[in-house]
C-alpha cells in the first residue's frame, strides 16, 4: 500500500514537470529575500509582495542588518504594497531582533540545527505559522520538510490525495511517500501551486485540466 502512494505521487510529480516544466521556486536572490518574503506574502499576492522587496532594495534595506537598524514606522511606508504593512512591519522588526539575539545575525547559523529543532524555533516566533515557517526551512535553508498551504489542500480535496484536510497530516503524507530529495520537495510544491491557479481554481476548469482522467473531483 505504501509503495503504491508513493508511486503514484510520483507519477503525479512526473506529469506536473513535465506540464509545466521546471518552477525554480521560490523567487529570490539571497536567502535572506526569501524569509523577507515568506513573511510579506501572508495574506497577499505574490505581485504585492514583489513591489515591497523592490523597494526594499532600491532602498539598500534587504539585509538582516538594515532591517534590524529601521524604525519600524519607517519600514512600513517601504512595504506597504504587500498590506498589513504596520503588521508585517513588527513580524520583520521581531524576527530579525531574534535572529541577530540568537544567532549573530547569521542565517547560517540558524539553518545549521536540525530540522525538528528550528521548525519548532521558528514556530515559536510570533508570526511565523506552519506554511510560513516551512517555506524558510526549505526554499532558504534547504531543509527537507514540505509546504502546504491552500492550493494543495483543494487540489487534494479534488483528486483526491488520502489524508486529513489539516496541515500536518497533510505534510505528513508527502514526506512519507516523497523521496528525500530537495529538488523534488521544493519543485513539487511549486507545480501544484500553479496547477492550482491554472485548472485547479475555486472555480476548475476541469475541461482544460490535463489531469481530469485521473482525477475525482466530486463537485468541489
Amino acid at each position: 500500500m505504501l509503495a503504491r502512494e508513493r508511486q503514484r505521487l510520483m507519477r503525479l510529480f512526473k506529469a506536473l514537470l513535465d506540464h509545466y516544466g521546471p518552477q525554480h521556486w521560490w523567487p529570490g536572490e539571497t536567502d535572506w529575500e526569501v524569509m523577507v518574503g515568506a513573511i510579506l506574502t501572508q495574506n497577499t499576492a505574490w505581485t504585492n509582495v514583489e513591489k515591497a522587496i523592490a523597494n526594499l532594495k532600491a532602498n539598500g534595506l534587504l539585509t538582516v542588518e538594515k532591517i534590524h537598524g529601521t524604525p519600524e514606522a519607517e519600514l512600513a511606508v517601504h512595504i506597504r504594497s504587500s498590506g498589513y504593512y504596520n503588521q508585517k512591519a513588527k513580524r520583520l522588526k521581531e524576527f530579525t531582533a531574534h535572529i541577530v539575539a540568537e544567532h549573530g545575525g547569521k542565517l547560517e547559523h540558524l539553518f545549521s540545527q536540525d530540522t525538528n529543532a528550528l521548525r519548532e524555533e521558528l514556530l515559536a516566533l510570533k508570526g511565523i505559522g506552519p506554511e510560513t515557517a516551512d517555506a524558510m526551512m526549505l526554499y532558504a535553508g534547504d531543509h527537507l520538510t514540505f509546504v502546504i498551504d491552500a492550493y494543495t489542500l483543494r487540489f487534494a480535496r479534488r483528486y483526491p490525495l488520502p489524508f486529513e484536510d489539516e496541515y500536518e497530516p497533510a505534510r505528513a503524507y508527502f514526506e512519507a511517500n516523497l523521496p528525500k530529495d530537495l529538488y523534488v520537495y521544493q519543485e513539487l510544491h511549486a507545480l501544484l501551486d500553479q496547477h492550482a491557479k491554472t485548472s485547479c481554481r475555486p472555480g476548475p476548469l476541469c475541461s482544460e485540466c490535463f489531469l481530469r482522467r485521473s482525477c475525482n473531483r466530486k463537485g468541489l
